[in-house]
């Protein structure tokens, strides 16, 4: 238990307060359980409050940024002298999240230690960091400080990517490690603001490296060498809604690192999962909650920048966008800064085209203009009701919902005047659980005869969120569109009776 002693100590948490002598009494009386609301019974695994949190953040930034820019490599095996890390300007934290702020997304996580041990912040763990940099710009680096200080003035979410793995330090392999370094690292960047979203751990684990001069391969079992349960507990204290990433079982890697999940993707997964074999897809009777991330790159070569890189199009990045947040997962988008501390404005220009190509494609609902007819909608509560007019309502926190044992329905939205529609989104209500397991998407040009639409896509969870092409392409999904009078939905089966929190047309 020193090692949680230490970090409990290290972020100043107080102890929990003590329960009463009367809560701590049992009642024997007799308790009579109402559902005046009438709300649905959750269909089981729930997500935490964080997690909801987590999951509304959709669509946000990978910044790599460190020791590897300046050496060209991706992985350094931790021997690389300090004086390497010499920014030709002050590295630029708001530059960065103002760039991604434009192409639509809401946030940013910060490498600020990758598996060399080079520390961007003034660390009491290892010299192995800006303070030994090699000029006045390197020295005065302080990444997390900067980071969040820009997320916090340009109102986004932000957080840190502390690789658990460290080539530099010559205790890595030993406990030492784990309570004198690593736990001490995460403990001082908690303290960088307690509204971080997330905290990112990357799965490389152990291998071959410098380790302090002994050059030589460590293995450890990531499972229990680094005593997350009680880093877990100990940072929740400090940050309430951040989510330990990777190794915290609040997230998991989607499974690629090509920017795809599953078109059935369950937010539902079994401890002991292969992210490589199932982490795009989540399994259906999954027991803990388990939404999945997927990371890609916004240029053509590595994490890290390189000289001979270009961006990736805009049209390639909105694909990115509809096969992950249209597909129930999150989208976290690499973005390099180069040897300045900057983005490249190659990178700038094509963020920006992104941003307003999501506007323009999934920003006018004409759901919002339709009459809407549902063949079911559940009875009204006391103080809720379930009509579809939350459908559109941009309330996240209202929705429609079926009858109990009515576990198919169908929408049906008409316009008085013909509409050219691409795209149709559904969003679950969550809070009760993933329910829907299969769906179907027509359209007419007459509002009577009926065609079926999105050719070829997989119709069936989703979840969170989930964008469906019209046309049933992800890589050519804008086109000329198809010119309706109606479009229905029909949700052909679910685990219980389903809900809709939101239901859009673009």
């Amino acid at each position: 238990m020193k090692k949680f002693t230490y970090l409990l100590s290290a972020l100043a948490l107080s102890a929990a307060p003590v329960i009463s002598s009367a809560q701590s009494q049992f009642s024997l009386q007799s308790q009579t359980l109402t559902n005046s609301d009438n709300e649905p019974g959750p269909v089981f695994p729930l997500p935490t409050e964080r997690q909801l949190k987590w999951n509304e953040t959709e669509f946000y930034a990978f910044f790599h940024y460190g020791m590897n820019t300046y050496t060209n490599l991706e992985w350094g095996k931790g021997d690389e002298a300090e004086s390497i890390f010499a920014p030709t300007a002050a590295p630029n934290p708001e530059q960065w999240l103002k760039a991604v702020q434009a192409a639509g997304m809401k946030g940013g996580i910060a490498v600020v230690k990758h598996h060399d041990g080079f520390c961007l912040w003034p660390t009491s763990s290892t010299t192995h960091s800006v303070v030994k940099a090699g000029n006045a710009f390197g020295r005065e680096t302080n990444i997390p400080r900067d980071f969040a200080a820009a997320a916090q003035k340009l109102g986004m979410k932000y957080g840190f990517y502390v690789s658990p793995w460290d080539r530099n330090s010559p205790l890595y392999g030993t406990d030492k490690y784990v309570s004198d370094v690593f736990l001490r690292q995460c403990a001082e960047l908690a303290t960088y603001g307690t509204d971080q979203f997330e905290m990112w751990f990357d799965g490389a684990n152990g291998g071959d490296g410098y380790y302090g001069g002994r050059n030589t391969t460590v293995s450890v079992d990531r499972e229990t060498y680094y005593d997350i349960p009680n880093l877990r507990d100990s940072i929740h204290k400090v940050c309430p809604n951040i989510i330990l990433w990777g190794v915290g079982g609040e997230a998991r890697w989607i499974g690629n690192e090509a920017g795809w999940a599953g078109e059935t993707n369950w937010s539902t997964e079994n401890l002991g999962y292969a992210p490589e074999r199932n982490g795009m897809y989540g399994t259906e009777d999954g027991w803990i909650w388990f939404p999945g991330e997927s990371d890609a790159k916004m240029t053509d070569q590595g994490w890290f920048w390189h000289s001979n890189e270009a961006p990736l199009s805009a049209e390639r990045l909105f694909q990115m966008y509809l096969e992950t947040v249209g597909r129930n997962a999150t989208l976290i988008l690499n973005c390099p800064p180069n040897k300045a501390g900057v983005l490249p404005e190659a990178d700038v220009r094509v963020l920006k085209q992104l941003g307003t190509m999501l506007k323009n494609r999934l920003g006018n609902d004409l759901a919002k203009t339709a009459h809407i007819e549902v063949s079911n909608t559940r009875a009204a509560g006391a103080n809720r009701n379930y009509e579809t007019a939350n459908l559109t309502d941009g309330d996240a926190k209202t929705y429609w919902a079926t009858n109990d044992g009515v576990n198919n329905a169908t929408i049906t939205l008409t316009w008085d005047t013909p509409q050219t529609v691409r795209y149709v989104m559904l969003q679950e209500y969550i809070r009760l659980g993933q329910r829907i397991k299969s769906f179907k998407i027509e359209t007419s040009t007459d509002g009577t005869t009926w065609k079926a639409t999105a050719p070829g896509v997989t119709t069936t969870t989703v979840g969170y969120k989930r964008i469906i092409p019209l046309n049933g392409s992800t890589s050519n999904s804008y086109g000329n569109g198809t010119s309706v009078k109606a479009v229905r939905i029909t949700l052909t089966d679910a685990k219980s009776c389903p809900t809709l929190s939101t239901l859009s047309v673009f």
